[in-house]
């Protein structure tokens, strides 16, 4: 493993062009929808609704119940309203009844497939059943409450520990689920679990009972649900286009997946379908899945127009997606000095009712903060992902990690309290450093994995941080109930997925020697447009003005995974950079 990752490796001549040289990149830039955002200029996917006269919108019946399955749905009361154009239900034939996952990932998906777009069995508060289409938002409102639904509820489980227990109520059966994660056994309702060890972990902990310089800490956390709270809500338009092709305006970080996700739901050809991403009103992962859409689709055919949905802020925080809430456990064997012998990391995560990223997300609970100690030689991670009858976890800013480095640095005070050490001190001791080999990110994969970290600003991230918050100047009250605290903590984040990621660009030069950047990427708002028309303008030689990023559309933007990961500007941005370097050689 280390004579496969040198320290010094080949790497392009311009890709480390001093400051003083760089024209473009490093350089302050207006963001480049910054006035149209502050003047509402800015065209979001409801803004499209005006084009589009014969417009309907609809609202989404969902399950008020957290588990059972719908035995009827009385429609006709709904159905004789003026203005309502359709109904539709599971047993609709516009409605699919495909298995299908949410989540945005790469085909072959590493989440199970257990989705359907309207659904009989219901699993949490919050489940679609039914759909209504009307000539305005308040119509389809009014239609869908006057829906009656009729239930047989079952017994509901909320809590990891009592959903795993052989008689909690079985949320999913094995054969309603195509599921290739490892560790899925339904009749414990655990979605995937997986596990990996680096050293002799039992032995240290052996060692430790033995031993009076070392000591054994134990420590546990829980972290909560948490909403994504996006300023723009999910919102998709569908319609039929002149050439009867579906196409799809719609909020999402995933045009690529969805479009290809859609095609197996309803059964059409991927070249019939088109997703155009317009401007997002932020992301976080929330919109690195599939919600709306096939609902939004299929209503669309129903009604035989135009379709608007566009969810409530209520939708959003119980019906789409949420951060996972985690149980992590930590016990860890210490030097005297403070040298970390042993990490073992148990992490269980909450589903909810279905499983997409439940897998990724819960392995990256441990295998993204642990690299930060990966000096110690024996570390143990097993991960499990668990369903309830609770609203469904998807993909979240930080992916895993917060809930992780919670753990591992709250574990690291409890080390530093108990030893009577200075936390940073602790810290500095054991943390990753340039030059290193990192083998506990790849703790989960088979085989012996490392990665050498060539670049590392840790050591020098501590030093300023020490100092902007005078670490060693905290001066503490005088009376004895008052006390002045001070805490810090260590994180990393990595960006893409190692081996996985894919990014595309073309660039296309005008007659005026301007330029027009096309990329699959998808800016959710923090201005990676604007960044890749940096990059791109650093290597041609022209101001950022002069390259035009065109949104993101699966007709005519390259093929590109979507956004997320945080490798937006790190991989999209090596193919700008590419495509860039073509072109002015041409």
């Amino acid at each position: 493993v280390e004579e496969a990752n040198p320290v010094e490796w080949e790497e392009a001549p311009n890709n480390r062009k001093a400051p003083a040289e760089r024209k473009s990149v490093s350089h302050r830039e207006e963001k480049d929808d910054a006035k149209k955002i502050v003047t509402g200029e800015a065209k979001y996917a409801a803004d499209y609704a005006r084009e589009f006269p014969d417009l309907a919108e609809a609202k989404i019946v969902r399950s008020d119940i957290a588990h059972g399955v719908v035995t009827n749905i009385d429609t006709s009361a709904a159905e004789t309203m003026d203005g309502v154009y359709a109904v539709v239900t599971p047993d609709s034939p516009e409605v699919p009844n495909k298995l299908y996952t949410s989540a945005g990932q790469s085909y072959p998906e590493p989440s199970p497939w257990d989705l359907r777009v309207l659904r009989r069995t219901v699993r949490f508060v919050g489940d679609p059943i039914a759909a209504v289409v009307a000539e305005d938002k308040d119509t389809a409102d009014r239609a869908a409450r006057r829906l009656d639904v009729t239930y047989e509820e079952y017994d509901a489980v909320f809590d990891t520990a009592e959903a795993t227990d052989p008689g909690a109520p079985r949320i999913h059966d094995h054969d309603e689920v195509e599921n290739h994660q490892p560790g899925a056994d339904y009749e414990r309702n655990v979605e995937a679990n997986l596990s990996g060890e680096i050293g002799d972990v039992d032995a240290a902990f052996a060692a430790a009972e033995r031993r009076d310089d070392l000591i054994v800490m134990e420590t546990e956390w829980e972290t909560p649900y948490q909403s994504h709270c996006v300023p723009e809500p999910h919102t998709t338009i569908a319609y039929r286009d002149e050439d009867n092709r579906h196409h799809l305006i719609s909020s999402t970080q995933v045009p690529y997946h969805t479009r290809r996700q859609l095609s197996h739901l309803f059964d059409v050809p991927i070249r019939d379908i088109q997703v155009t991403k317009p401007r997002i009103g932020a992301g976080f992962g929330s919109k690195q899945g599939m919600h709306t859409e096939p609902i939004t689709m299929a209503l669309a055919e129903a009604a035989d127009r135009p379709v608007m949905v566009e969810t409530t802020r209520r939708e959003q925080f119980h019906a789409i997606r949420n951060r996972r809430p985690a149980r992590v456990t930590l016990r860890s064997v210490v030097t005297e000095d403070g040298d970390l012998r042993a990490l073992d990391m148990d992490a269980v995560t909450n589903s909810g009712a279905y499983g997409p990223h439940g897998m990724t997300v819960s392995s990256a609970v441990g295998k993204k903060p642990l690299p930060l100690y990966t000096h110690t030689p024996n570390i143990r991670f097993e991960a499990t992902a668990v369903h309830t009858n609770l609203p469904v976890a998807g993909a979240f800013r930080g992916y895993g990690a917060p809930q992780g480095h919670l753990a591992v640095e709250g574990h690291m005070d409890e080390i530093a309290r108990e030893l009577d050490l200075d936390p940073i001190e602790l810290r500095s001791r054991n943390v990753i450093s340039e030059g290193d080999l990192d083998v506990a990110s790849g703790i989960l994969k088979d085989g012996e994995y490392g990665r050498r970290i060539r670049s590392c600003g840790l050591d020098g991230c501590i030093a300023e941080g020490r100092a902007a918050i005078g670490w060693d100047d905290v001066e503490q009250p005088d009376a004895d109930h008052l006390h002045r605290a001070c805490g810090m903590a260590l994180t990393i984040q990595s960006s893409g997925v190692p081996g996985e990621e894919l990014g595309a660009a073309h660039i296309k030069m005008n007659e005026d020697g301007s330029f027009i950047l096309q990329t699959g990427a998808v800016d959710i708002g923090p201005g990676a447009d604007t960044v890749m028309a940096q990059i791109a303008a650093e290597v041609l030689g022209v101001p950022p003005e002069d390259v035009l990023v065109q949104p993101s559309d699966t007709d005519i933007s390259p093929f590109d995974h979507g956004a997320y990961a945080s490798s937006t500007t790190y991989i999209t941005g090596q193919a700008v950079k590419k495509a860039a370097e073509d072109t002015r050689g041409m």
